[in-house]
Order: structure tokens, then C-alpha cells, then sequence
């Protein structure tokens, strides 16, 4: 009888999410084992003993997820689970904590496309503000950016948590410096000089009104990853894909957040399908996802 493929899910929140156990299931994992409120120091043990308990060809259908709701917890916590590997009792890991990773690798792949379409250009050279920039999306999002060249702006309540976040993304993920801190009430200064806008804050709450678009001369494209209305962007809806904003007077496109949605979806699909099938371990987290989600967005 063939061992079954099995995936460990650990998150250090006290439910894991449904959304990544039904994407699991969907992408062919037999059965899928949730490990709720995991503390660092104990990822080790817990990789030890699913390696340790199927043989060689065990850990070949044995996978772990990583969930949570802290970008740099997932990436800690991956990062013991490759060292806890102990060859020939080896197996993947994908961190994507919320979808975070995931979704903020499908917002830059569209926003990319979209400035590819309209302009002829790439992220590079791009001025980005992040709105709601020091959570998990937007920190993600900020950091791929970054890393393809654009210079980043992250935007929170306080300077100090932005700032913070920012020097978290330069320091730990290779984004060069590229990646600053500002409170939102500068959200109006900025917007002259922006190319383009991430909106990943709380749902249900406008972040850039009316009277903002029209003072964003150089805005390219706008995208905002929250479908709960009102929109996080004025005059941008959830199905847009590159289509005007309204009001916008430097003729800007928005990605609304179905579409950022739809090319998630395919993305998490994918990752969580590789690795399943691989014949060698992956450990998969925001710049695989961003190598996938340009490929879903191009399709």
C-alpha cells in the first residue's frame, strides 16, 4: 500500500486558516494536519517527528505548511524548518502566512503587467507607496517591489512601527535600502511623486478619497487586494483589471481585488502542487510565489 501524502500545518495563531486547508486538499494532499499556537522553539521538534516517522520514502509525500499572521515569524520559522532537516529524512516546507505571501505576490504581478500594457515599462525605476504597508501583505508586497527595482514607501498609523518595518525589509529580505517608512498623514505629499499605489489595509476602509486621485499626477496604477466595500481607492472596483479609475486625472489603471484574487488562487495552487510532486525538497515562500504569479498573470 502507498503511503499517503500528508502535510503538516503549523501556525502560531489559534486557528489555521480554512482557506489553506481547502487549497491543500484541492491541490491533491490527502489529508492535512492543522498544529495550532506553535511557538518558535518548538518548529524543530515537530519537523523531527515527521521526518523521522515515515522512512525515505515517507518523507517524499510528507510536506509542511507554514501559516501565522507575522511575515518574519513564517520566514523564521521556515528557515528552522530546512536546518532541522536531517538527510536522508527530508522534506518541503511553503511558508505563506494568511496568504500573505501569495497575495502580495499576485498584486505586484499584476500591477507589473499592467504598467508592462500601458506604459512599456517594468517595476523598476517605479516610485510605490505601500498603504497599510507594516502588515504581512504589505510588508511582502513592499520587499518584492524592492527587490525588482522600484523604491518603496511603507505607510502605517505611526512613523516609528513604518520605519521599523521598513529597516526589517532592507535588513533581512536584500531590498538594498530601498524600502522607507512614513506615517500616513503624508500620504498627500507623496501622492505627487507616486507611480503607483498597494493598498492592503483593514477592509472596508478608503484610503485614498476622490480629492487625492486628482492630486496624483505621475500614478500609473492602483491596486488594492480588499474586496469589502467602500473600495480602499476611490473609483477603483473589485473586478477592475486595468481598466480607468475614475477620477483620476493622469488616466491611471486599477487592479481591483478579484483579479489580484484569481491569480493568488493559481498561484498557492501551483506552489502547494510542486510540492507535492517533486522528487527533491522545495522551501518555497514570497519570491517563489512572485516567480509563479507572473506566469499566472501573463496566461
Amino acid at each position: 500500500m502507498e503511503k499517503k501524502y500528508l502535510l503538516h500545518m503549523l501556525t502560531s495563531a489559534k486557528n489555521l486558516s480554512p482557506f489553506d486547508a481547502n487549497m491543500a486538499y484541492d491541490a491533491g494532499w490527502d489529508a492535512c494536519i492543522p498544529y495550532i499556537q506553535v511557538e518558535s522553539d518548538e518548529v524543530k521538534g515537530l519537523v523531527e517527528d515527521a521526518i523521522f516517522s515515515r522512512g525515505p520514502s515517507g518523507v517524499k509525500r510528507t510536506g509542511l505548511f507554514i501559516g501565522g499572521r507575522d511575515m518574519h515569524e513564517a520566514m523564521e520559522m521556515l528557515e528552522t524548518c530546512q536546518k532541522s532537516m536531517v538527510p536522508p529524512f527530508v522534506v518541503s516546507a511553503f511558508a505563506d502566512p494568511s496568504g500573505a505571501f501569495t497575495t502580495a505576490a499576485a498584486m505586484v504581478a499584476k500591477v507589473e503587467k499592467a504598467l508592462r500594457d500601458g506604459h512599456g515599462e517594468g517595476l523598476s525605476g517605479q516610485r510605490i507607496v505601500a498603504l497599510g504597508g507594516t502588515g504581512p501583505v504589505g510588508s511582502a508586497a513592499a520587499v518584492i517591489a524592492a527587490n525588482a527595482g522600484a523604491r518603496v514607501t511603507i505607510l502605517g498609523r505611526q512613523k516609528e512601527k513604518s520605519d521599523r518595518a521598513a529597516e526589517l525589509c532592507n535588513q533581512k529580505y536584500g531590498a538594498d535600502q530601498t524600502v522607507d517608512g512614513e506615517a500616513n498623514d503624508q500620504l498627500d505629499q507623496l501622492l505627487g511623486e507616486t507611480d503607483v499605489v498597494f493598498a492592503s489595509a483593514a477592509a472596508g476602509i478608503q484610503l485614498v478619497s476622490k480629492e487625492q486621485m486628482a492630486n496624483a499626477p505621475r500614478l500609473k496604477v492602483a491596486a488594492d487586494v480588499n474586496a469589502v466595500p467602500p473600495s480602499g481607492i476611490h473609483g477603483l472596483g473589485v473586478m477592475d483589471d486595468g481598466s480607468p479609475i475614475e477620477d483620476s486625472q493622469s488616466g491611471a489603471v486599477g487592479i481591483g481585488a478579484l483579479a489580484i484574487g484569481n491569480v493568488k488562487y493559481q498561484t498557492q495552487h501551483r506552489l502547494l502542487q510542486q510540492m507535492r510532486e517533486t522528487e527533491e525538497p522545495v522551501y518555497f515562500h514570497f519570491e517563489h510565489a512572485f516567480e509563479v504569479a507572473r506566469q499566472c498573470a501573463s496566461e
